[in-house]
């Protein structure tokens, strides 16, 4: 869930709650600029600016203003150094803002922007001292810019890389769960409709297709491909599909170096030129995790997937 729905979440439950960004940061600062907390009422929060000092500082400064109430954006630039004690010597400026159920029109508008992918707002102080934002388009740079008039631009929705999951066992699950708070968009496909849990991960899509094999028409180029089906055949199918196509930044193949030698042999029979049969990865995971257990295999992966990310 991003920022807005976590404030409209917060409103919900509570009837206010508080935004908390970092819009400059540096030197060694724990977070740069972007890095966000949603902050209720009661002190339960999501999202991180960091930890240590500066993080509950500008925890205890939100909850003061959540209980003075809903009121102008309140900016401050913290030294690590001098005003926390920290041995970091880097500098933050940080933005608070507030709100309650007059505000749920506009979250909803932003949350549902967010729910779509990346976008941007131009954000200015009204006369009322409170930040307006206006929708714009996502761009590249900073992911908070502020202007000569006090104005941010803002980007949100982190970019999520693509990962086409086959299977739905005990590895697949647990490589859900494992992706559930990162940077990735998942499509997990099986071809038994009772194999998936009741729910999913919001990143995570469940598809019971009748032709898994099928499913990597709509993976975008360079999308991550993971094969770790209840059968053999079916992940060496969707394997020889995913390295013939050439288009992908990631064939896995959950096995072991028995199962790779066997299935680079059936596909070298069947005509897959050496290039192709080059880009499969199995075992997967990163080297040196030991383990069989569904979570430690799912984080060597989830690991090795984050690796694999573009910068």
């Amino acid at each position: 869930m991003g920022v807005f729905g976590q404030l409209i979440a917060a409103l919900d439950a509570e009837g206010a709650g508080a935004l908390v960004t970092l819009t400059a940061a540096s030197g060694s600062s724990p977070r740069g600029p972007g890095a966000r907390m949603v902050v209720r009422p009661s002190g339960a929060f999501n999202g991180t600016i960091g930890g240590g000092v500066l993080e509950w500082e500008a925890l205890d400064e939100a909850r003061r203003a959540l209980a003075r109430g809903r009121g102008p954006a309140l900016r401050r630039r913290v030294l690590l150094g001098p005003h926390l004690g920290q041995c970091c010597g880097g500098r933050v400026d940080w933005l608070i803002e507030t709100f309650d159920l007059r505000d749920l029109d506009d979250l909803g508008r932003l949350a549902e922007a967010e729910r779509a992918g990346p976008f941007a707002t131009r954000a200015r102080p009204g006369e009322d001292g409170r930040m307006v934002r206006v929708l714009g388009e996502a761009s590249e740079g900073e992911p908070v810019v502020v202007e000569a008039d006090g104005a941010l631009r803002e980007t949100f929705a982190e970019a999520r890389t693509p990962v086409w999951l086959f299977g739905a066992g005990h590895v697949g699950r647990a490589l859900v769960l494992a992706l559930a708070p990162l940077p990735f968009a998942v499509r997990w496909i099986d071809p038994r409709p009772e194999a998936f849990p009741a729910r999913a991960p919001l990143n995570a899509r469940m598809v019971a297709s009748a032709d898994p094999v099928a499913e990597l028409a709509a993976a975008p180029d360079g999308a991550l491909i993971l094969a770790m089906t209840h059968s053999h055949p079916l992940d060496l199918t969707v394997v020889s599909a995913a390295l013939a196509a050439g288009r992908f930044g990631y064939v896995g193949l959950i096995g072991s170096a028995t199962k790779r030698a066997r299935f680079l042999s059936q596909m070298r029979a069947a005509g897959l030129a050496e290039a192709a049969l080059a880009g499969l990865t199995c075992p997967i995971g990163v080297p040196g995790i030991a383990g069989k257990e569904p979570a430690v295999i799912a984080a060597a992966v989830a690991a090795q997937l984050l690796m694999l990310r573009p910068s």
